[in-house]
Formats: C-alpha cells, structure tokens, sequence
C-alpha cells in the first residue's frame, strides 16, 4: 500500500525538476539574448571601436602580392607584405566553391551574415554537451570580416565582442556584395599558415599550379586546411592531411557532386604534393632580387612622370623579365655537379696543406670564448650534397665550412640587346644572399682581349710580332713578370693573334708597352669600367678587380659588332587588372670597337676554343658549337673565369672561395679547370636541346678573310739562330704544334664540305 504515493512522489520530482532544468534553459536563453541585444547596441554605438562603414566595405581592395615571372611565363618570385594573390571568379573550380560551401557553412546561400541555427548548435552540442565535433557558429561572412578586420583584445569579453562585431560586419557585407562576391572576397582572403594568404597561393604553394587547374581531392586538401591550418598542413602533417581530406570529399559526395564509387577512388589516392616556397629555395633568388631594386627605380620614375605611384608589396604589379628559367636550370644544375665535385678535391687540398689546421689555430687563439664557439648546437648549412639541410655542429665548424666554401656566379647574356637570360648569385640566395657576379675579384687573364682590342682599335695587326723575353722593369718596382708556363726564349717573337689564344704573358706586356696605359685606360673608361687605381704594365695581365657583370658586358661588344648595350632585366610591367605601366624601349648602345675589330677579336678568341686554353671544351666535351671565348687564372689560382660567346648569347662564370686567402694548390685551379666545365655543360645542355640550339648556338660565318692571320707563323726568332732556322726550314716545338693543329682544322674543314656542301 506504501509504493504507489512513493511512485507518485518520485514522478511528482522528476517532473518540478524538468520543469526547472526547462526554466533555467529558457532563463539563460533569455538572458544570453539580452546580454547579446546589449552587446549589440554597445558595438553598435562604438563602445568597443568604431566598425567599418558602408563605403568603406564597399571598397575592399585586399593587398597583393606583386609576381616575377620569367621570359617563358614561369613564376619565380614574389614580393609581399602578404603573401596573396588575388583571383576571378571563374577561376576557381566549382568542386572547390561546393566543397568550401559544405564544409565551412553549408546554408550560406540561404542566410544573411550569420547562422542562428548554427548558434543553437553551438549552444546545445558543444557548450551544453561538450562535443567539439558540433563545428563553430561562423558564417564565411563572419570569417570573411574576421579575416580583413582582425580581432581586438577586451579582456574576458574578447570573444564575445568580436563576435558580435563580425556579425555586424558581415551583415553590411550582405547588403552590399553578391554572395559570389562574397565567396571569392573570402578565397582571396582567407590564412593558409605559412605566412599564405589567399587560395591562389595556397595552391601554388602546395601544388605549385593555378587554382583553375586544381583536381578535386588537391582542392579538399586545401579546403581541409581551414579547420587548422598547422595541423592540416600537408607538407608538415600528411597523414592529418589524407584524414581531412577525406572528410571533405565525403561532404563534396553528400552534395551529389561525386558519386560513391568516384568519392571512394579519391578517398584511397596517395597525397601528392609539388610543394615550392619560393622564398626558401627561389631557383632565381639573386636575379629577383636584383630586379626588385630595379623596378623600385622603375616605379620612381612613372611616379615622376605620371603622378601615378604604386607600392610594389601591396599592388599586385605583375613584372615579367628577360630570364629564361630553362637556360637557369641548366646553368643551376651544371654549377651544383661541377662544384660538388671540385669541393671535394679542394678540401683534399686544403687538409693536405695545413691550412684547415692553421685556421682552427689562429681561429683559437683569436676567440675570446672558445668554448662556447666550439659547443655543438643545431645550425641550418648548405652544401651541394643535401641543399639547405640542419647539422648539430660548433659554430667554429660552420665558419669553417663557409669559408672554405666554393662559390660560383653565372651570367648569360643577349649581346644584341642586353637582355639578362640567365643570372647565378652564388650558390643559395636565402643562406648566402650576397651577390658574387656583382663582387669585384681579380680578372686575370680575361682581361686580355680589353688590351688586344685596343691595339687592333690603334692599327697594330694581328700578324705584329711581338717580345716573348723576360726583362725586369726598375720603373715598376723592379717587377719581372713571366710566362705561365715559364717557358720564354731570347731573341723570340710571338705573333700577336696567337698570344692571346694562348694566353701568353711576356707578348702580351711588350703589346701594353706598344698600346700605352692611356689608351687601355680610355677602352676601359668606355666599357664602363671601374677607373684604374695606377697606369702599370701589370695591368695588361688582368691584376685589376671587375665583376662578371662588367667584364660580360665588355665581351658583348665582341660579339654584337663593336656594339655594347647595358645589361637589362625586366621587359613590361603592369598593375593588377593588366594594364601596361612600364614597357622597356630600344636604348642605343655603346659604340666601342669597329666591326672590323670586333671581327678579328672574334676570330682569334675563336682559336682560344680550337687550339687555345680554352680548348678543352672541344677535346673534353665534344661540343661542336661555334665559340669564341677566354679563360683567366688569377694568382695563386684564387679566381678563376671562362667567358664564351656566339653572335645570340654570351656565356660567363666566376669561381672561387669568398675570400682570396682559400684557392687551390694545383691546376685544380685553373680557369680551364674550375670554371670553363660550368660553360662547357650549359652549352652542350644547350646543344641536346633543338630549341635551345637554333636560338642561341648560332654560327659567327665571319668572312674568310678575317682568318688571314692564320697564315703568320706563331713564332719568329730573330738574329743568327732564327735566320738560319728559316734559310734551312727548321721549325721550332710550337711551330711543329701549331701545323698539326692547322691541319686538324683543314681536315675538318673539308669533311664538313663534302657533307653538306657548305663552307665551316
């Protein structure tokens, strides 16, 4: 009898507790409805700051990213506050519109700004309940005003502020722009981590494509990023990546986009990334670099003409320049074989020599806290094996490995108008940024064609003949230079043409006698070189200091008729809709030599290539391009240089360590060892190439008369010995040489003649 009322009674609690559970729902509803109505008018009235009006809104214009792009339309560079560039609606495909949408807020195109069902979600699931998995409250357009306007701090109210901000913001942005409009305003604005903003640079970043190309599991990989851009990173975190992925494809298949055999077949697809951060490993950095500060100067000078003035990191400028990336790879990639492969041998060099030893000693017992350079710590190096890579070394260490580090730089050029095709700094812009093709370093023996050209400029032949003997000069500090090869004889002349193909010294400084420090001075003064410190035969010899910059403009005289135009980098310029603000235009060039010297410099350098020191690039690598060219060595092998050219494009290097103090011991050293290999493959890259080879790799076709100089004998002995030499046909060593190699040259000559019928 006593169960029933207790049955009752319990009924009877349950029910006053419901009743008040139920009131304490609505009671806070009602309260957090009130809070936020009080918010409302608070942000409303700027208690918390003023919020964006309506023009204002209605002019957004996001800040974008101004882009490099090469001669073959390949993007190379980016300059940037943010990292964003900024796209068109048809651009984007339709499975990343559908799978932004289902993902991020599936109502979107049926709400105004913000999502009350979304709110009650949040309310119910994920404060009431505790489920993280119920998603955020936010509309796009909520994210989209958070994303151009930030957030502020206000202490415990922070969040909520905010919020109700965006809510206002995004309820303006309703009123005043499609929600097309309000789609691609959020793709183009919205943070990918990485300092990205923007889907266009995600997708370069990632995929390194345009978002019109994307595929449909690339765009659920981005797609998926939002939630939490570190997280689902696919670089950093792939298997997070595959996972969201996957749950974006899933929400693309419940929209009916895929069907579930296609969803599945995407579901199971590996992820496949090109991820390229240009600002990390730019295959051009020192050449982006360089057009960076020109096209500043550009952007100056359209500011003084047109009153027009642009911010090249927040306007989207597009910049397209001379380089031509393919030739930049080749160029990369035969710097990176060779110097990988020299490095070696110099260490080998260095170890051997003591030098490594007495630079840790003297290193030592400079240091005043040698402990601490010698503790071993996680320091970021590069080296030709691994690129860019950590090591847990001593800070003595990495200074070690730089300062014996091989360093290259690499310029090619069009002679005929200046026009930079490839450009090579050094050997990794981001850890060694500074530019050695601008660097000045001893020229050495490629400054020799500068004295050549001004003797033939002054009517002294190539046939001239001229003293192979050693003499010491009082005048000059009793300097007494020498042949390479130590090799001189009394009583001996050299001809002139043949001097200079094979870099001969002690027939080089009689010629500078005969020129005269003035002259060489006002050749040198036309090619824009830096002034001489002194007037002094050593000159001749390449002892002054030039950068590859300068001395391959020098050379595009010999190649371009006599003609020297200022080496240019950047074409056309325009802003973000595509309109033209800067064009390059025909600039005159420098006129230096006559065309009948540039001729003959061009027929002798050839022979530099035939039989010369540059001739190892024939017998070592079996090119069959028509060159011209020249090494230099410079003392102690510190510097070496190979410069070649034909009448489309002149071809130069620079090797060596940051410092002269670090060199080789050994012919490892050499212009023609260290530098012309660098040559050598671009340009047999370049002949594998058909494109490549038709365009560049043309023939001189100099007139047979050019080559009469060929008919000089190379050396002539005066007095006694000499003249019975001649009456009798006694030839010397080098005179016995030099008829093999004519008749080589003739052979060839008429093998290629009964091949093709044409003259070589």
């Amino acid at each position: 009898m006593t169960v029933t009322p207790r049955i009752g009674y319990m009924k009877a609690r349950k029910y006053r507790l419901l009743k008040i559970f139920l009131a304490s729902i609505a009671s806070g509803i009602a309260l957090i409805v009130l809070l936020a109505g009080l918010l409302y008018f608070l942000v409303l009235s700027g208690a918390f700051g003023s919020l964006p009006g309506i023009n204002m809104l209605a002019d957004i214009s996001n800040e974008e990213a101004s882009l490099v792009f090469s001669s073959d339309s390949i993007l190379i560079g980016k300059y940037f506050a943010e990292n964003r560039t900024n796209i068109t609606w048809d651009e984007i495909p339709e499975h990343l519109k559908i799978g932004l949408i289902e993902t991020e807020d599936r109502r979107f195109y049926s709400h105004r700004g913000y999502d009350t069902r979304s709110y009650l979600r949040v309310f119910l699931r994920t404060i009431l309940m505790g489920d993280e998995s119920g998603g955020g409250g936010s509309t796009i357009t909520q994210q989209l005003a958070k994303n151009l306007y930030g957030r502020s701090g206000y202490r415990i109210l922070s969040l909520a502020i905010n919020k109700m901000k965006e809510i206002i913001i995004a309820r303006r942005l309703e009123e005043i722009y499609t929600k097309d409009e309000l789609l691609l305003l959020y793709l183009n604005s919205v943070p990918f981590g990485e300092d990205l903003y923007g889907v266009e640079s995600a997708s370069q970043r990632y995929f390194n494509k345009p978002v019109s190309e994307l595929k449909i599991e690339e765009s659920a990989v981005l797609v998926g990023m939002l939630k939490a851009t570190t997280v689902y990173n696919p670089q950093l975190n792939p298997e997070n990546s595959i996972g969201r992925r996957n749950v974006v494809l899933t929400l693309i298949e419940k929209a009916d986009y895929l069907d579930s055999e296609e969803a599945d077949s995407l579901r199971s697809l590996p992820l496949e990334l090109e991820y390229k951060n240009l600002n990390l490993e730019s295959p051009a950095g020192y050449f982006v670099y360089q057009v960076r500060e020109r096209t500043l100067e550009l952007l100056d000078s359209v500011k003084n003409a047109t009153g027009e003035e642009y911010n090249l990191e927040k306007d989207g400028l597009k910049i397209y320049t001379t380089l031509d990336m393919q030739v930049q790879e080749l160029a990369y990639g035969s710097v990176s074989k060779h110097l990988g492969a020299m490095q070696q041998l110099l260490d080998r060099e260095l170890e051997y020599h003591g030098i490594k030893r007495h630079w840790y000693s003297e290193r030592k017992r400079q240091s005043g806290n040698y402990e601490n350079d010698t503790s071993r710590r996680k320091i970021q190096l590069f080296d030709w094996d691994n690129g860019i890579h950590t090591e847990n070394i001593s800070r003595l260490d990495s200074l070690w490995h730089y300062y014996k580090m091989l360093n290259a730089s690499v310029l090619i050029v069009n002679p005929k108008n200046g026009s930079v095709i490839t450009w090579i700094g050094g050997n990794n812009f981001r850890l060694l940024p500074f530019d050695m093709a601008l660097s000045h370093r001893q020229i050495a023996s490629a400054f020799k064609p500068v004295l050549f050209a001004t003797a033939l400029e002054l009517g002294i032949p190539p046939c001239k003949y001229l003293a192979n003997e050693e003499n010491e000069y009082p005048g000059y500090e009793d300097w007494e230079p020498q042949n390479v090869d130590l090799i001189s004889t009394p009583d001996s002349s050299v001809a002139l043409w043949y001097a200079l193909a094979h870099s001969i010294n002690l027939p080089t400084v009689d010629l500078y006698f005969q020129v005269g420090g003035e002259e060489l001075a006002s050749t040198c003064d036309k090619l824009k070189f830096p002034d001489f410190v002194e007037h002094v035969p050593s000159n001749a010899l390449g002892t002054l200091d030039l950068s590859l910059y300068e001395i391959i403009r020098a050379y595009g005289a010999f190649a371009n008729n006599g003609q020297m135009n200022e080496l240019c980098m950047i074409n056309r310029i325009t802003d973000a809709d595509g309109s033209n603000i800067y064009t390059r235009e025909y600039q005159e060039p420098d006129s230096i030599f006559t065309e009948e010297t540039s001729r003959i410099m061009t027929a002798i350098l050839q022979q530099v290539v035939e039989q010369g020191t540059g001739s190892g690039i024939r017998n070592n690598y079996g090119i069959k391009a028509d060159l011209a060219g020249k090494t230099g060595t410079a003392q102690n092998y510190s510097d070496a240089w190979f410069i070649a050219y034909t009448p489309e494009i002149v071809l130069g290097t620079w090797v060596g360590a940051r410092t002269p103090d670090v060199h080789f011991y050994s012919e490892n050293g050499t212009g023609a060892s260290l530098a012309m290999p660098i040559i050598a493959r671009i340009i047999k890259d370049m002949e594998r190439n058909e494109d490549l080879n038709d365009k560049y790799l043309t023939s001189f076709d100099l007139p047979d008369d050019v080559y009469s100089f060929l008919d000089c004998d190379p050396f002539r002995q005066r007095g006694i010995r000499g003249f019975f030499n001649r009456l009798f046909g006694i030839k010397t060593r080098a005179e016995k040489e030099q008829d093999t190699i004519v008749e080589k040259v003739q052979e060839e000559k008429s093998l290629f003649e009964k091949l093709f019928g044409k003259k070589k």
